[in-house]
């Protein structure tokens, strides 16, 4: 067979371009270091410390200083809760109701704001985001959600704005480069029937955010997480980013089963079956802790369950959250005297290495900090 020879020109773009696919083969960047947002399926370290809100313990929730704590203290990948104002912008917050995370009821020009809604099929009173455009969620600050177990965070309240998914991304991007490190990011969509039942859904306004930054499909440092399963089915549809199903307890149920009266729960999901079904779209399943390691009688560990057996057996990598600091989450024995104390810390680290030992793949941590000495000291065992 003769061999056909290309024009110069067509040949040097034949070059590029088989140039540009090993780049992305070898997830390499264009000046030839690693791609930080890019870095294929060799993503992330085994086992992962993710940022819970940030870095919470230390900072509040879901701001850019706790985001930056978190990264600082070690944190692989870092999460923020998205949900929509009312102009369709994605900010973090843990609810759309803000009246626990920020000063809006102190602010006499949002009173007439208020309302009660139903979300989720649950009665709710206080502010929303979907009620307010950026612009007005701007002037508003953060607050620590839960002071009692954090009274050092009420320090920082009202010092931090709501941050938007861009300026995170951004906060990412530079981070990442002053390190030379991959820095993951770890978005839920919460509520996503009511935001999409108010006509503000987040699913693909998500999609092409993460496309406008660069993050490419299954080679993304990126893992779209939701407690729902409809969305995620959506989701699957528009993108090739790494898909996480959370769990929550058994007799809870996703809300859209909830509204598709499927009768089914939770309890459903977590069976062998249930997992199978699950990697039909998703990549990674992340329960409630207790779901791998139950609690005893006594309020102590007890033996871990088939859950990550089975996880893996369906092929789903496993996650799980939140392993906190203070006393009140902790097991009994691992509680910091006073043992009563809300605030104390405990051995978070020890709790950390048993789920560790179970054979899970990651973890959510309000302590990243701890989270790292915890993986640092499994691996060197």
């Amino acid at each position: 067979m003769q061999r056909r020879v290309l024009p110069f020109p067509s040949r040097f773009a034949s070059l590029i371009a088989i140039a540009a696919a090993a780049v992305l083969a070898t997830g390499c960047g264009s000046d030839g270091g690693p791609d930080l947002q890019n870095p294929g399926a060799a993503w992330p370290p085994t086992p992962t410390v993710t940022g819970h809100r940030g870095a919470s313990a230390l900072r509040p929730e879901h701001t850019l200083a706790a985001y930056q704590k978190a990264i600082e203290d070690g944190a692989d990948v870092i999460e923020p809760d998205l949900v929509s104002t009312r102009d369709g912008v994605l900010v973090a917050r843990h609810e759309n109701e803000i009246s626990g995370t920020t000063n809006v009821a102190t602010l006499s020009q949002f009173a007439a704001r208020k309302a009660s809604k139903v979300i989720d099929g649950v009665a709710v009173t206080g502010w929303f985001t979907e009620d307010f455009t950026l612009a007005e969620l701007k002037t508003l600050r953060a607050r620590e959600r839960i002071p009692a177990n954090r009274p050092g965070n009420v320090a920082y309240n009202d010092q931090f704005e709501i941050p938007t998914l861009q300026e995170i991304i951004d906060l990412v991007k530079r981070e990442g480069q002053a390190r030379n490190k991959v820095i993951g990011l770890y978005p839920e969509t919460k509520h996503p029937s009511y935001f999409k039942a108010i006509g503000l859904p987040m699913e693909k306004r998500l999609v092409d955010l993460l496309a406008a930054n660069g993050y490419r499909g299954k080679d993304a440092a990126v893992f779209i997480q939701s407690f729902e399963t409809a969305n995620l089915k959506e989701l699957r549809g528009m993108t090739a980013i790494r898909l996480v199903q959370l769990v929550d307890s058994p007799a809870n149920a996703p809300y859209d089963f909830v509204a598709a009266k499927t009768g089914r729960t939770y309890a459903d999901l977590i069976t062998a079956n249930g997992l199978r079904e699950i990697a039909a779209y998703a990549d990674v399943v992340s329960p409630y802790k207790e779901i791998i390691i139950p609690r005893t009688g006594a309020n102590e560990l007890g033996a871990p369950t088939q859950f990550v057996t089975n996880a893996r057996a369906a092929g789903l990598k496993v996650h799980t959250w939140t392993l906190r600091p203070e006393n009140p989450f902790l097991p009994a024995s691992l509680r910091a005297a006073p043992a009563t104390s809300p605030s104390q810390r405990g051995n978070s680290g020890a709790e950390i290495l048993a789920y560790l030992n179970a054979g899970i793949d990651g973890f959510f941590t309000d302590d990243p900090a701890v989270g790292r000495a915890a993986v640092d000291a499994f691996v060197k065992k």
